[in-house]
């Protein structure tokens, strides 16, 4: 068999498809099998769901939304944690705010939930950490990711929604009387996230 018989015969083998193994990640493989071809994939791929929350890690990772930064908890990838940096031109500003991301089976499909789990004084986030955001209910879509939901609760922070509140006092006081309202707000993101 001379070299160049050698090199054809390789070749061949690696184009084999019965023969070729695509290593995905750690918890996922994709095999060409038998049946004409057609991919299967094994027990411990990944669904869509957990592709695309794992495209979105990779993204919130190399070009983190501004003020914001977030994760998994561990080895969970539906479950995050979040922070959020209270924005300058709030009584937010300086206080470092933690919230928590669990993502649906059926995600992007379904809109996270998304929890203040930092105490916070504000008209459109209540006591027990619920977000009143259009994007996060019957605004949301399957185009919006984490990092543009992090934004919009970041411009929350700066402009509140007094108009659509969970929480009607605090959203009175905003409307009727500012000044009040940011210095409980500051007092409360001194006490609670700093």
């Amino acid at each position: 068999m001379n070299q160049h018989d050698s090199s054809d015969s390789l070749e061949t083998k690696s184009l084999n498809r019965n023969s070729i193994l695509f290593k995905m990640s750690a918890t996922a493989a994709t095999s060409i099998g038998m049946g004409g071809g057609r991919p299967w994939t094994s027990t411990t791929s990944l669904t869509a769901s957990a592709k695309r929350i794992q495209k979105e890690l990779a993204e919130i990772s190399l070009d983190p939304p501004t003020n914001c930064s977030a994760g998994p908890k561990g080895d969970n990838l539906y479950e995050w944690v979040s922070t959020i940096m209270g924005p300058s031109a709030s009584p937010y500003h300086g206080g470092v705010f933690f919230l928590d991301i669990n993502f649906p089976n059926d995600y992007p499909f379904k809109p996270p939930k998304v929890t203040f789990k930092t105490r916070i004084y504000h008209c459109n986030i209540n006591t027990s950490g619920h977000i009143c955001l259009d994007i996060l209910k019957d605004n949301w879509s399957p185009a919006l990711t984490i990092s543009k939901v992090l934004l919009s609760i970041c411009s929350l922070l700066t402009d509140a929604n007094p108009h659509d509140p969970l929480v009607g006092s605090i959203a009175k006081q905003y409307l009727t009387d500012r000044a009040a309202h940011d210095k409980t707000a500051a007092e409360w993101t001194r006490r609670f996230a700093q």
